[in-house]
């Protein structure tokens, strides 16, 4: 039995096994990495094509978030093999990372036009593409895209054509 300095007895209760929850936490820590990373690469993808070159600066603008953040996840990013830089320099997509930005803006596009072609409106569609597109399963995005053509096959002009 053990005693504190007050006399009291001390109590040892067994401490639960926190690996489920543990587990539960590290997946979605995960998760979010690789959703970041995909928004990452697209977003420089983006602007080197759009500008030429994509900079810290114009990643902190674009996520509105500190030149921090982008350097903290650009660092990720490097580690990873998806992007390349050094100090000072623009950042350039990897060919690991361009096939990620590629994936990522294929599978945003797909969800995209299933939402307009379901009618939802274009703001909501633009934001709920933006969630969905990291969640989405394989199975679920090829009925999405068969779907959508479908849809489009029927005569639905609110779906573009991807």
């Amino acid at each position: 039995m053990q005693v504190n300095l007050s006399g009291h007895r001390i109590v040892q209760l067994p401490m639960p096994d926190p690996s489920p929850s543990a587990d539960a936490h590290r997946r979605t820590r995960r998760d979010h990495a690789a959703e970041t990373a995909e928004d990452y690469v697209e977003a420089i993808d983006d602007l080197t094509q759009e500008a030429g070159v994509c900079r810290v600066v114009d990643l902190a603008k674009r996520f509105a978030v500190s030149h921090v953040t982008v350097t903290r996840t650009v660092t990720r990013l490097v580690r990873d093999g998806l992007a390349e830089t050094e100090p000072y320099a623009p950042i350039r997509l990897t060919p690991k990372g361009k096939r990620l930005a590629s994936a990522a803006r294929k599978r945003h596009g797909i969800v995209l036009d299933f939402l307009r072609a379901i009618g939802v409106r274009e703001g909501v569609a633009l934001i709920d593409a933006e969630g969905i597109e990291h969640h989405v399963s394989a199975e679920t995005l090829r009925r999405f895209a068969e779907l959508t053509l479908q849809l489009r096959s029927a005569g639905n002009e609110k779906v573009s054509a991807h």
